[in-house]
């Protein structure tokens, strides 16, 4: 049976050449089940408006693997406490520091930081470059949530804008354990 994986978009969403629709495609050709919703009002994001779209989608979807990039994770700090889940996996690639002066977002911060991120399995991927969010502030936040980092060198923001078409290594670890699975089997 194929996993499902929800990939969550950020601001201003992750349409191609962004890594997150790359990863779409390529988790589609691996037979993954896959939802890469569009949240509305992703230009001006409202975060209630947010946090009920996710719970829906969670819910309707029951997803075994999240993906989220950016804001999304601030999102997912916000929600998951409230969800009913337990995942395998959760990605969080480029969380935004503490404070933001995006005028778009700031209803999204302060944001908290959960005692339960709801998955058995948790992955962050820093940049050493990141104009959101310094190494040290990524080093803080990994000790605060208390899960494991990936820190990738002079990778900006880790979106199309910053290069990144595709994250091989996304895919990478979400295959990982199935080849585990698999080879047990």
């Amino acid at each position: 049976m194929s996993k499902k994986v929800l990939i969550l978009h950020g601001l201003n969403g992750s349409d191609y050449p962004h890594w997150q629709a790359h990863l779409a495609a390529d988790l589609i050709k691996e037979n993954y089940t896959v939802s890469f919703p569009a949240f509305p009002n992703r230009d001006f994001p409202k975060l209630k408006q947010w946090k009920e779209f996710l719970k829906k989608e969670i819910q309707h979807f029951k997803p075994q693997i999240v993906v989220c990039h950016s804001l999304a994770n601030i999102l997912w700090f916000h929600t998951c406490e409230e969800l009913d889940i337990t995942l395998d996996k959760l990605m969080l690639v480029a969380p935004v520091r503490k404070t933001c002066e995006v005028e778009a977002i700031k209803e999204f911060f302060p944001y908290p930081i959960p005692k339960n991120l709801k998955s058995r399995e948790i992955i962050m991927a820093a940049s050493t470059n990141d104009p959101y969010m310094s190494l040290e502030e990524a080093v803080e936040l990994q000790q605060e949530l208390n899960i494991g980092m990936k820190i990738m060198e002079n990778a900006g923001h880790i979106n199309a804008q910053s290069g990144f078409g595709k994250l091989d290594c996304a895919l990478d670890w979400i295959k990982r354990e199935e080849e585990c699975e698999n080879s047990q089997n």
